[in-house]
């Protein structure tokens, strides 16, 4: 389905159709797309920050722990994620990061590996927000988490380099560059030790591509973006649906 332009709504509109897309997002998670023993849950609390979803492995005890299982999941070596960037941490800029404070946390005594975050225009209204959206993905990826951002929106006043910008500034020495013909971004991220980026730019009215969410460093699975967004689109109300698809004015 080809992406929409999500700035014809208001923010309520838009998370109206955030919640249904992160629900068939879920189930797709849950109905096999993950190897066994690890699962997603939505709006699961991470430390005091909330993500769209969380890919928890089932907790094990230490002494039984074993490589992870690539039943599903993809070996980059395999098969490279197939995005328009691949970005690596800047050595100079990465070094910051590991003066950092890097913590593991635990949500239910399960062991957190990835998140999956939507852009919301709550995330966007503000540089406060967009610094805390950033700041959020940063810590997960500096705790060693692996991270698929979905940001829809152009950039803005607030994020003039988009959301990935913001939240690769830390890792970059220079500023991310967006096309102005495909101002849309969906980035997944390899977490702590690599730090690596795979993006892809989009522009409205293109097709959803599918992306990578990793679940280990080198092993991903690739996510339904296209089938599950519209899955979720067409549980809007015809009218705001037609509203994003120009059709109706408001």
């Amino acid at each position: 389905m080809p992406v929409h332009d999500w700035t014809r709504v208001d923010a309520g509109v838009f998370h109206s159709f955030h919640a249904a897309w992160i629900t068939h997002l879920m189930g797709r998670f849950n109905g096999g797309l993950l190897p066994d023993g690890y699962y997603a849950l939505a709006e699961q609390h991470a430390s005091k920050r909330i993500a769209d979803i969380l890919t928890l492995g089932v907790p094990e005890p230490v002494a039984s722990l074993t490589p992870i299982s690539r039943d599903r999941g993809v070996a980059v070596a395999d098969a490279p994620p197939k995005v328009d960037l691949k970005l690596t941490a800047d050595a100079k800029a990465a070094y910051r990061t590991l003066r950092r404070t890097l913590t593991i946390r635990h949500v239910s005594g399960h062991r957190v590996v990835a998140l999956l975050e939507i852009v919301s225009p709550g995330n966007i209204d503000r540089a406060s927000s967009v610094q805390e959206f950033a700041v959020k993905v940063d810590s997960a990826i500096e705790a060693g988490l692996h991270v698929l951002a979905v940001d829809l929106f152009p950039p803005g006043k607030h994020d003039p380099e988009g959301m990935h910008g913001a939240i690769w500034a830390p890792y970059a020495s220079d500023a991310h560059q967006v096309p102005p013909d495909r101002p849309l971004t969906l980035s997944s991220y390899v977490g702590f030790p690599v730090v690596e980026a795979y993006v892809k730019h989009l522009a409205v009215g293109a097709a959803m591509p599918d992306m990578p969410l990793f679940i280990d460093t080198d092993c991903y699975v690739e996510v339904p973006l296209d089938a599950t967004y519209g899955s979720a689109f067409q549980d809007m109300p015809a009218f705001w649906r037609e509203v994003v698809e120009g059709v109706r004015k408001v």
